[in-house]
């Protein structure tokens, strides 16, 4: 080997120690500077791509592949304003959300993955309204009469938009607004001049289009309050004066009650607001839940035939949310009420292929007032969303069974992704 083959060698080892050192001693000083992103493209430019999470905002300096609405993860070297990609994967979708809500999946799978794991318990509870309460990211709040009283439009108004101002994930915000006896903010004249009316009565002055025309009001009416969720119609069957739940019916029997439910749900959809079927599956005769254990023995034919339908006929018109009781049902479950009955909801789930949002009534009533971890029982029947009076106790319950692992992180998910999806479809982020 001569000379000049010699230095050539020694030239070229030494060039190649110098790279090597430059490479390494780069990484080392941006070692530091590497950091996790991930969010939805935004924006794409030549050389670069803007991506958007709900807390941040990342400027890859790379034109990726991907187009605009791509959920992407990665990790890249530098700032959130200059960042340089090392690597990166579009999101697999890990959860399966099937039918109504379906196309806001990526979306909310994305917000999901931002969520603490308080954030993500809090979003499965509705509790009533409570302006002392420490903190106001909850899923949403039922509001009541109490809430609105001598209030003005603009105050009302205010109020609700100053809540929203105040959270992280936009608020469901809910009243019972079914007309008649049940009236949250037209018992204030200064929201709706004249209180609205009950089913009965809309039904006797003009039929289903009476119907159709007082839900669209009332829709407009909620609207512009801020409200976006109606905790009705009541499309339980029921003919009986005699009956507790009579009066907030159609006092029909099954067959034009089904088709209430369809008119009221095909009317709402023309404005923003959602509604709620109550109170799966049927309330019929039975006894006040609000005051103690109500029993219904009527058989599981007779269920079918008188009290189901409505609820179907009220999913095929699409209903974005149903309400169950705490009725026990025996012939569906003798052991639990229905609102925390894995059998009564399968009814809803398997039989009618219901896809939406699963709504308990409120945790407090009486007729719960005995059973323990009633939170838990209630999603691991089926609920997505639980209404109560005690935010705090509900939500340390919650905690204490996944810490117990009586209720998984992934069990939790799989709501909190269908409500993240809900909001999504309703326009609130």
């Amino acid at each position: 080997m001569n000379k000049n083959t010699i230095y050539n060698i020694l030239i070229f080892i030494f060039l190649s120690l110098v790279i090597f050192l430059g490479i390494s001693d780069k990484y080392q000083m941006n070692e530091a500077n590497i950091q996790d992103f991930s969010g939805m493209i935004t924006e794409k430019s030549q050389d670069k791509t803007i991506l958007k999470s709900a807390n941040d905002t990342y400027t890859l300096n790379k034109n990726l592949k991907e187009d605009i609405g791509t959920l992407i993860k990665g990790k890249c070297v530098g700032t959130k304003d200059s960042c340089e990609v090392i690597k990166y994967e579009v999101y697999q979708n890990e959860n399966k959300i099937e039918g109504i809500f379906k196309d806001y999946e990526e979306m909310a799978l994305k917000t999901l993955k931002e969520l603490s794991l308080e954030e993500k318990i809090k979003q499965v509870l509705l509790p009533h309204f409570d302006n002392k309460l420490a903190d106001y990211n909850y899923g949403g709040f039922v509001f009541f009469e109490k809430d609105f009283q001598n209030k003005t439009k603009e105050e009302v108004i205010n109020m609700l938009t100053e809540l929203q101002k105040k959270v992280k994930i936009p608020l469901l915000t809910a009243v019972d607004e079914e007309g008649g006896t049940v009236s949250r903010i037209s018992s204030n004249k200064n929201l709706v001049s004249t209180p609205f009316k009950s089913p009965q009565s809309l039904y006797k002055e003009g039929g289903l289009n009476k119907i159709k025309e007082d839900t669209i009001n009332k829709s407009k009416i909620l609207q512009e309050l801020g409200i976006n969720l109606n905790l009705a119609p009541v499309v339980d069957v029921s003919t009986n004066p005699q009956d507790y739940i009579y009066k907030r019916t159609l006092g029909l029997d099954t067959t034009k009650v089904c088709e209430y439910a369809q008119e009221v749900i095909k009317a709402s959809q023309e404005e923003k607001v959602s509604y709620t079927l109550k109170h799966f599956p049927g309330y019929g005769n039975n006894n006040d839940t609000h005051k103690g254990i109500s029993i219904d023995n009527k058989s599981y034919e007779e269920i079918l035939k008188n009290d189901i339908p409505p609820f179907e006929a009220g999913i095929k018109a699409g209903a974005e949310a149903i309400m169950f009781s705490h009725n026990i049902v025996n012939s569906l479950d003798e052991n639990n009420p229905a609102s925390l009955s894995k059998a009564v909801h399968a009814l809803l789930i398997n039989n009618l292929n219901f896809t939406g949002i699963i709504i308990t009534d409120d945790l407090n009533m009486e007729a719960l007032k005995n059973i323990e971890n009633k939170e838990t029982k209630a999603l691991l029947a089926g609920n997505d969303l639980l209404i109560t009076s005690k935010p705090e106790e509900s939500y340390e319950n919650i905690l204490n069974s996944i810490n117990d692992k009586v209720l998984s992180i992934e069990e939790l998910d799989e709501k909190v992704l269908k409500i993240l999806a809900w909001k999504y479809s309703k326009g609130l982020f």
